[in-house]
């Protein structure tokens, strides 16, 4: 019996020809599929960082000859936005934005922005989370 040489091989395999629609294209799809869907996740997650917007509850009813408008306490205004009456003491609101100069805001709106995240600068209580639609409710 003849002993094969120790440096005689194997001669090399042809690969095998899948078909079409076999197991190795099936997998690539799966594989673009998850890759696709893992980009798509990932966008949408990195949407979560929203601007923040700071907002002081003011009197509205009285506005300063500089235009700017004097920061009251929070307690004056509602948790959802709205002017909040006190009788003779006037309307309160929120003021979004702003420069605040020790008591007083000026150069903000009295329009509630979208899609932003609101803060209180007094207590840092969250007014509205970003995103779609933001908090709301009604009053009755």
């Amino acid at each position: 019996m003849a002993q094969k040489h120790p440096m005689a091989r194997k001669p090399p395999r042809k690969p095998a020809r899948l078909e079409p629609g076999g197991k190795a294209s099936k997998a690539i799809v799966i594989s673009g599929i998850t890759v696709v869907s893992l980009l798509i996740v990932g966008a949408c997650a990195a949407q979560d960082d929203y601007e923040e917007v700071g907002a002081d509850c003011v009197n509205l009813d009285n506005r300063l000859p500089d235009g700017s408008y004097e920061v009251v306490d929070e307690d004056y205004c509602d948790d959802d936005g709205t002017v909040r009456y006190h009788g003779s003491h006037g309307a309160y609101g929120w003021y979004y934005g702003g420069v605040r100069t020790g008591a007083r805001v000026a150069r903000g709106t009295t329009v509630k922005p979208s899609d932003v995240s609101i803060v209180s600068r007094g207590k840092g209580t969250v007014i509205q989370r970003g995103g779609f639609g933001g908090r709301s409710s009604s009053g009755g």
